[in-house]
């Protein structure tokens, strides 16, 4: 944990330093002004501690004033750095091209106080859509179809809510959303992959009580994410069952005559030894079943020794990058990085998430509930609907 704090400080803080001399550069102030500018920066680097260290000693609204300047400015500090080094690698290209051609090094191609200034009216644009994106909820669908269902029953359909963070920032407003989404679609059953809280929970009156008043007929099941430890296991557990679900941890329950759900902890809990010690493997019986299994995981990685012990693996804690192109760095770790997955046998979705972590913002990465619509046929196969 350690080791990730400081990594993402150095890249955090990095990225501060870039924009200040980047600034420097563009509007031609002297180191004065930077020194002026650079507490204010070093602040807003270490918001995450700030909110964290407020939170923890109760002061909640200091905690959600910082939490929203903080992130805000997080998202828009994103913009800026990819909008700038694209702006900076079209510059190289340019003095490359000048330089091999054996003429005079040029000029950069955009530099100066008008580009700079019209990039940061971009940034700001940007972040204002990635704003209001985050707050519109989508429905994604799609259909596995399987011969392990009997004649008796043509569908089972299943939500999927992942990674809704509710905490500082995602609250009451952002919960009743979601949960008339989840009212539209009418699932049998409802699960969360993990992530369902942040690690600012301390104070979350009514929010539990929003999705305790969904009842699917075959029930609501979930598990943990990285953030559930983050909260606080005991707490973070308290709540999602108080919002009616039943957490599987390590264990698989069976629903019906014909359907299975199994979860896992996720990852982190091991580090911090709060996980069952049962293997994956162990907790899906070993050998395939007749019963459709699905197995939640909250993050989108396939063990060895699962394959073919599960029909349905479902998945989140990607995002889908949730700021574009960070996809494209999350996809390094994460190839499953959104979207449903053949597996020759079965199936793995990724929900690219239904809230936000950090920035109250999504770009190129809208919010979703995901509707799984799981059909009798006559023989296995699958696919979107």
């Amino acid at each position: 944990m350690s080791l990730f704090l400081i990594t993402f400080f150095l890249i955090y803080g990095s990225a501060h330093a870039y924009a200040l001399l980047k600034a420097k550069s563009a509007l031609g102030f002297g180191w004065g002004t930077v020194g002026i500018l650079a507490p204010a920066l070093v602040a807003l680097t270490c918001a995450p501690l700030i909110i964290y260290f407020l939170g923890k000693h109760g002061m909640e609204g200091a905690a959600r004033a910082v939490s929203w300047v903080g992130y805000t400015w997080m998202g828009l500090l994103f913009f800026f750095l990819w909008t700038n080094l694209a702006v900076d690698a079209i510059n190289l290209v340019f003095r490359l091209a000048g330089a091999v051609s054996g003429g005079e090094s040029p000029p950069f191609l955009i530099s100066g106080k008008q580009p700079f200034l019209a990039l940061v009216a971009l940034c700001v644009a940007l972040g204002t859509y990635s704003f209001f994106e985050a707050r519109d909820i989508g429905v994604e669908r799609i259909t596995i179809r399987t011969d392990k269902l009997p004649a008796s029953t043509s569908r089972i359909r299943v939500a999927q809510i992942s990674d809704v963070h509710l905490g500082l920032l995602v609250r009451n407003a952002k919960a009743e959303k979601i949960a008339e989404v989840i009212r539209r679609v009418d699932p049998d059953i409802l699960v969360s992959t993990g992530d369902l809280v942040d690690a600012e929970i301390n104070h979350l009156e009514g929010l539990a009580e929003i999705f305790e008043k969904i009842h699917p007929r075959l029930g609501k099941f979930a598990v943990t994410g990285n953030h559930e430890f983050y909260a606080g296991i005991d707490q973070a557990l308290q709540f999602t069952q108080r919002a009616g679900f039943s957490v599987l941890r390590g264990e698989a329950v069976q629903v019906g005559e014909f359907l299975r759900i199994a979860g896992v902890d996720d990852t982190v809990g091991a580090a911090l030894g709060a996980v069952p010690g049962r293997r994956e493997a162990a907790i899906l019986g070993g050998t395939p079943t007749p019963l459709f299994t699905i197995l939640l995981k909250h993050r989108p990685r396939i063990s060895k020794g699962s394959r073919g012990l599960f029909d349905l693996q479902l998945s989140g804690h990607t995002h889908n990058g949730q700021i574009f192109p960070f996809r494209y760095v999350v996809g390094r770790p994460y190839p499953n990085l959104s979207g449903l997955f053949p597996l020759g046998g079965s199936f793995l979705y990724t929900s690219r998430g239904t809230g936000t972590w950090g920035p109250p913002m999504r770009f190129l990465s809208p919010p979703i509930v995901t509707v799984i619509d799981i059909e009798r046929a006559p023989r296995k196969e699958g696919g979107r609907s």
